[in-house]
C-alpha cells in the first residue's frame, strides 16, 4: 500500500485516472467495488458504486444513490466538517456512471457500538451532519477513525436527502443537547449558499430535496438542539450495524 497523497494529489487521482476492479464488497445491497486508481505511476485504492448497481427503492427516485453520495462529501467540505472521503461521479466506470471515493484504512472491529467513551463524545459533528442531510442509513459500521492517525470518518451516504423525514440512525447519545455554535456558525455560512439562484448541489439533488435540505438547516438555526428519537416512526436503520 503507498502512502496517502496529498489532498490535491488524491482529488486529480479520482477525477482524472484510470482504474481498474480489483474486488466487490459483499455486504450491502447495492454493487460496490474496491477498484486501484493509477495515477502517476502509483496505485491506490477507491470504492466504487455503479448506479447501475443500485437496488430500487420505494421512496428514493432510481439511479440516484451516487449522486447522493457525491453530494454528501460536499456538504461535508462545505460545512468545514471534511469527514466524508473525497468522493466524485465519474461517468467512465467499468459499469457504467458511479460515484468514486477514496478508500480509507480502518479497522472494521472498532465501531461506534464499542466506541470508548471519549470516541463517542467525538460524533456530535456526525449526528448534526446526519440530521441536516437526513440521513436514512447511519449504522454504527458506517463511522470509524483511520488506522495509524485516529481522524474520524463517515460512509455511505447513498440514502440521504430525501425532502421527507426519514433520519434513521443509531446515535442518538445527544438527544436534548445543545448544538455546539460552532456547527451552527458553519451552517449559516452554508445556508447562505443555498439561497442564491444555483447551487453546487444542483448536479446531484432534484430542486424540492435542496429545498428540503434548506428548510432542515433553518429549523435547527432555530431548535440549537439535537432532537429526540420520533415516536410516530421506526427512528434506527436496520440492521444496527
Amino acid at each position: 500500500m503507498n502512502d496517502p497523497l496529498p489532498t490535491e494529489k488524491i482529488k486529480a487521482a479520482l477525477q482524472l485516472s484510470e482504474y481498474q476492479l480489483k474486488g466487490q464488497f459483499m455486504l450491502g445491497s447495492n454493487y460496490t467495488f474496491l477498484v486501484d486508481v493509477t495515477h502517476e505511476g502509483q496505485i491506490y485504492p477507491a470504492v466504487y458504486k455503479p448506479s447501475r448497481g443500485e437496488q430500487p427503492l420505494w421512496d428514493f427516485p432510481e439511479n440516484t444513490l451516487a449522486l447522493r453520495e457525491v453530494a454528501a462529501y460536499q456538504v461535508s467540505e462545505a460545512l468545514g466538517l471534511c469527514f466524508v472521503p473525497f468522493t466524485v461521479l465519474r461517468e467512465d466506470g467499468p459499469y457504467g456512471a458511479g460515484s468514486l471515493q477514496q478508500y480509507i484504512e480502518y479497522d472494521p472491529e472498532y465501531h461506534y457500538f464499542n466506541f470508548t467513551v471519549e470516541d463517542k463524545n467525538l460524533l456530535r459533528p456526525v449526528v448534526f451532519f446526519d440530521l441536516l442531510i437526513n440521513n436514512a442509513d447511519r449504522k454504527g459500521s458506517h463511522v470509524f477513525f483511520e488506522e495509524g492517525t485516529h481522524k474520524l470518518w463517515a460512509i455511505d451516504h447513498g440514502i440521504c436527502f430525501h425532502k421527507e423525514d426519514k433520519l434513521r440512525t443509531v446515535i442518538w447519545d445527544f438527544a436534548g443537547h445543545a448544538i455546539p455554535e460552532d456547527l451552527l456558525s458553519s451552517l449559516e455560512s452554508f445556508l447562505s449558499q443555498l439561497s442564491s439562484d444555483s447551487s453546487p448541489l444542483d448536479p446531484y439533488l432534484s430542486p424540492e430535496e435542496i429545498a428540503a435540505l434548506r428548510r432542515r438547516g433553518e429549523r435547527l438555526l432555530t431548535s440549537r438542539l439535537f432532537p429526540r428519537p420520533p415516536a410516530d416512526r421506526r427512528a434506527f436503520p436496520y440492521p444496527p450495524v
